[in-house]
């Protein structure tokens, strides 16, 4: 099934980046993108947590329940939603380089019916968009906190 691993060096420690991507409330601070989001359980963090995100894509909104199956501060949180018949299983790992953090998001679709076998190869380019616009609101994100200017890059 596709598969798509992409790397961004970010100029913050691996604790501060894990603690955005690992965290929802503080993942959706970063992307503009996510316009809200609904705990699902009682746990807000961890593995179990449970969660539904709304995103606007292309002016219009869709949400999605997902949920962290693996957690291990600060080096990965792996995070699944299942739908539209397609397991999206997206795993970020941060590891140090050169006083700053790599973080690699691998992302695999599991498609378990027929129709999303066949419409996925199409939506993955618009997919893989918006998982390169995420990584880069997250790099930005971070590097404003580690240099103490305002999330948004406000002066």
């Amino acid at each position: 099934m596709p598969r798509s691993t992409l790397t961004v060096h970010v100029a913050a420690p691996p604790s501060a980046v894990f603690d955005v991507v690992a965290h929802i409330e503080n993942f959706s601070a970063a992307v503009p993108h996510i316009a809200r989001v609904e705990f699902l359980t009682a746990a807000r963090r961890g593995v179990g947590t449970r969660f539904r995100e709304t995103r606007v894509m292309q002016g219009r909104e869709a949400t999605t329940e997902l949920e962290v199956t693996e957690y291990v501060p600060p080096e990965r949180v792996r995070i699944v939603a299942d739908t539209h018949g397609t397991v999206w299983d997206t795993l970020f790992s941060v590891a140090p380089r050169d006083g700053g953090s790599d973080l690699t998001l691998d992302m695999e679709a599991r498609a378990r019916r027929l129709l999303p076998r066949l419409l996925n190869p199409l939506i993955l380019p618009l997919i893989r968009k918006y998982v390169v616009a995420d990584m880069e609101a997250v790099k930005r994100y971070c590097e404003e906190r580690a240099s103490g200017q305002p999330a948004g890059g406000e002066s």
